[in-house]
């Protein structure tokens, strides 16, 4: 049988055997591969998800709820569920190969080239799917990211490319997986460039290559499970006005706040945990077990729950806002909601420390919108409620993860609104007010950069 080899036109020139540069036009074309390749395992992700999710919460929740025949037996049901997959996912952990986290990603783009590890991939994969399925409050978002980037990675190492190329390949991985997810391809790959830095976006060359790559996977994914265009219909505004960049900028300061408070309770969280890291499938269970008491603590008629990574959770809380105002006082809503806010921060929080893997982005927006909604009410919508919603959803999540140009086009895309400018004021005021205050300490400025800028930039690592 012959060898596969690849095609001339793709290969890398020259004789050297490592360390190989490409023209730009190939890495154009591997960029746009990467990216179809991409688009074709987030499909098969996303695929395996929704089937795993309907089995356990449309199809088992359902049976047991209705088999238990007591009161209060929606909520055991739920409990029981979580704590099953918190189980499952110690004992993942104990016998699998332990898969990274957000912070070793963005550690192996600046110390490794952007190399990061296959052999993490079924772990990733297995953990991921168990871990979003039975509940816990983390999105498919950094799974894709961990398998996609690294078959970029991989491939570069295949054609023996220089570490520079192989990075770049590596961020047309992550790219491709957050292009699809998010149905924004050009915020997706901003936000890939953006993560791994405190201060911008400064490997520049992997720029257009990312945006391609992230094309290509949005148009596979979106082909498979379809594209309706805005994700999130805000309640309409009847006129616009300057004033609702001054109160983006309030919302940015609020959103910062709000960011700082999810960083406190994250590293509070860790370190309660932290003695039962040895004891993998103890952690699980303590983790499943106290995802399902948090979800049970918001009422079973309320317009959501803080289960899962609330991607479209957060159309239940748009959609339900009449409801909620109809059902309740207002200080009973805003009780509610701000109720809400933290069972997520926690649920977020014990999720990721329990051994769980996922994303916290669609989470973070989701704490976002929820606290917009609450302020809006509290203020008798002196704070229009779109302003709120937007401004806080696109605050909490820079005041995290540091990425105020990317949030900004992604959560535009995601709403399809004309309210650009109170985002941006938002993001760029809580990135300003949380510069300092970081959660991913691996984001560090890029070692070969040499501007004297940078230099005068730099502020003492944490």
């Amino acid at each position: 049988m012959k060898k596969f080899s690849i095609p001339s036109f793709l290969q890398a020139p020259g004789r050297s055997k490592e360390n190989r540069l490409m023209p730009y036009g190939q890495t154009i074309l591997w960029a746009v591969i990467i990216g179809l390749l991409g688009g074709l395992i987030a499909t098969i992700y996303y695929g395996i998800l929704a089937g795993g999710l309907y089995v356990i919460w449309d199809v088992i929740q359902p049976a047991l709820q209705a088999g238990f025949k007591v009161k209060g037996a929606e909520m055991f049901s739920i409990v029981l569920l979580t704590t099953i997959g918190g189980i499952i996912v110690g004992f993942l952990m104990k016998y699998l190969r332990t898969p990274g986290e957000i912070s070793a990603v963005v550690n192996n783009i600046h110390v490794k080239q952007g190399r990061m590890d296959p052999k993490q991939n079924p772990s990733m994969f297995i953990n991921s799917l168990t871990s979003i399925v039975f509940g816990g409050s983390a999105g498919p978002e950094a799974p894709l990211v961990q398998l996609i980037g690294s078959s970029g990675s991989k491939l570069g190492e295949k054609l023996k490319l220089h570490g520079d190329l192989i990075r770049t390949f590596t961020f047309c991985g992550m790219a491709a997986a957050l292009g699809a997810f998010f149905g924004a391809p050009i915020g997706g790959a901003l936000f890939a460039l953006e993560i791994p830095h405190n201060r911008g976006l400064e490997y520049y060359e992997a720029l257009i290559p990312s945006v391609i790559s992230a094309i290509a996977a949005f148009v596979v994914f979106r082909l498979f499970i379809g594209y309706e265009g805005a994700l999130y219909q805000l309640p309409q505004l009847t006129d616009m006005s300057m004033l609702f960049v001054f109160e983006g900028i309030g919302m940015g300061i609020i959103g910062a706040g709000i960011a700082i408070l999810f960083i406190i309770i994250f590293r509070r969280i860790d370190k309660l945990l932290f003695p039962l890291k040895k004891y993998p499938v103890l952690l699980g269970s303590v983790g499943g077990v106290t995802i399902g008491l948090l979800a049970i603590t918001i009422p079973a008629n309320f317009i959501t729950t803080p289960l899962f990574w609330s991607e479209f959770q957060i159309i239940d809380l748009i959609n339900g806002i009449s409801t909620l105002q109809l059902n309740y006082s207002l200080w009973g809503a805003v009780g509610l909601l701000v109720l809400l806010v933290f069972v997520k921060m926690l649920s977020i929080s014990f999720t990721l420390h329990s051994g769980y893997r996922g994303g916290f982005i669609f989470p973070l927006f989701f704490i976002g919108a929820s606290s917009g909604i609450a302020i809006s009410l509290a203020t008798s919508q002196f704070i229009p409620m779109p302003v709120a919603i937007i401004g806080l959803m696109a605050a909490v999540n820079v005041g995290v993860t540091k990425t105020p140009i990317s949030t900004s086009i992604i959560l535009i895309s995601l709403t399809g609104g004309a309210l650009f400018p109170v985002v941006a004021a938002a993001s760029v005021t809580s990135y300003i007010c949380t510069e300092r205050v970081r959660l991913i300490n691996t984001q560090q400025h890029r070692k070969d950069n040499s501007s004297p800028m940078h230099r005068v930039w730099r502020w003492k690592e944490h």
